[in-house]
């Protein structure tokens, strides 16, 4: 039986290679000016990373789970709010949210893009919540007033926007994206009359600079993108202890700043970034050609990542749905391919909410999801033959 990873899920090794002068450029400058926090580094990524983006500003934080935290409580959510967000993504979603003193409340998502569902939303909105005597909007749950909801953009692909937009507007909603995974990723948008972004749409966004993601650092770190100014300014003055001035603090803040070396890497990396999403979308074509040719798609073995007409998806992950999973998951790493799960225990059964009072099938599509998903290699310096032995092996499992 092979063990060795053959073709590994990511490769974190060669870009950086491929980057080694320009990176070990930028560790000589820090080295030479003892530029390390702050300074006209992190401003320079700050302003191209807006400038990608297609925002007025984008505030460098210290992580993607500090950038959503910030996002939250900047955005006019109080302490004993409900933020509604899914259930099937990472726990720094929901983490952010209860670090902000806010409720998560849960919208299950669309069976086939795995995003916050429009249909449960609205079902949520109408079904779940009343209007106080002032005309707020209260949770039926938890008897709190709802304020702001969170979609995730998952796996690369950004969520329904305009829907979930005007479903916002209506309910009088701030809208947040978690933007963590869609670095880069775009949405045809009628309601805003042009094509955007991920962390364009929203009042405030969120992203993740961790390794692994399509733009990642030499460690952690994140970004917050608005275009208010009142916002910006706020996000700035809490990230560095509350001040606005050099020992005036007008709040009680946080240490939570990107390092100037981790700007200047990113910055370094950025260029390439729509590159990289090219490669990343050509092998999820070839994977797609070959789970047809392969008869997978056909004999619903296999279904492969959904596109939508409005949402250009970056492929973050690749990710497919098998009911065999874990069976699968197994032939694979005994045939030296890695993968991954994203996320094999929804948050509505983690252990840390139990105090929400969920229960199995609360969510049905998140939970077929949580059993059924299987993320496979993508990354950009993946070769076509591998992505062949990929697809073979997944058919071998039927064979």
């Amino acid at each position: 039986m092979i063990t060795d990873i053959e073709i590994p899920f990511l490769d974190l090794i060669t870009p950086h290679v491929e980057l080694e002068d320009e990176l070990v450029d930028v560790f000589r400058h820090a080295l030479r000016t003892a530029g390390f926090i702050g300074g006209p580094m992190v401003e320079k990524f700050e302003a191209a990373f807006a400038e990608f983006c297609d925002t007025r500003y984008a505030v460098a934080i210290s992580s993607g789970t500090d950038a959503l935290r910030f996002a939250i409580m900047t955005a006019g959510v109080q302490p004993g709010d409900v933020v509604l967000t899914v259930p099937n993504t990472f726990i720094a979603t929901t983490e952010a949210i209860s670090q902000a003193r806010a409720i998560p409340e849960f919208v299950d998502v669309d069976e086939h893009t795995y995003n916050m569902s429009v249909v449960m939303l609205q079902r949520y909105l109408q079904k779940k919540c009343i209007r106080d005597k002032t005309g707020k909007l209260v949770s039926l749950r938890s008897g709190r007033p709802v304020t702001a909801v969170v979609p995730v953009h998952l796996y690369g692909k950004m969520a329904d926007m305009d829907p979930i937009l005007e479903l916002a507007d209506q309910y009088g909603l701030t809208v947040i994206e978690d933007a963590c995974q869609a670095i880069g990723a775009t949405y045809d948008s009628k309601r805003l009359s042009g094509t955007r972004r991920a962390g364009a749409i929203g009042t405030i966004a969120a992203f993740s600079f961790f390794p692994s993601k399509n733009l990642g650092g030499f460690g952690d770190g994140g970004m917050m993108t608005t275009g208010d100014d009142a916002l910006a300014a706020k996000l700035r003055m809490l990230r560095v202890h509350g001040e606005r001035e050099r020992y005036k603090h007008q709040e009680i803040g946080w240490n939570s700043r990107l390092d100037a070396l981790q700007a200047a890497v990113l910055r370094v990396k950025l260029p390439h970034l729509d590159a990289w999403a090219a490669g990343r979308i050509a092998h999820a074509e070839r994977y797609d050609r070959l789970f047809a040719a392969s008869g997978l798609v056909a004999k619903e073995r296999v279904r492969i990542p959904t596109r939508a007409g409005n949402a250009g998806h970056v492929f973050n992950q690749y990710t497919i749905r098998v009911r065999e999973r874990d069976a699968l998951a197994e032939h694979l790493k005994a045939r030296g391919i890695g993968y991954g799960i994203y996320y094999p225990i929804p948050l509505h059964l983690q252990e840390c909410f139990k105090r929400l009072g969920h229960s199995p099938g609360d969510f049905p599509e998140t939970e077929r999801a949580a059993a059924e998903v299987l993320s496979l290699p993508v990354f950009p310096e993946l070769a076509s033959s591998q992505i062949e032995e990929v697809v073979q092996a997944i058919a071998d499992f039927w064979a």
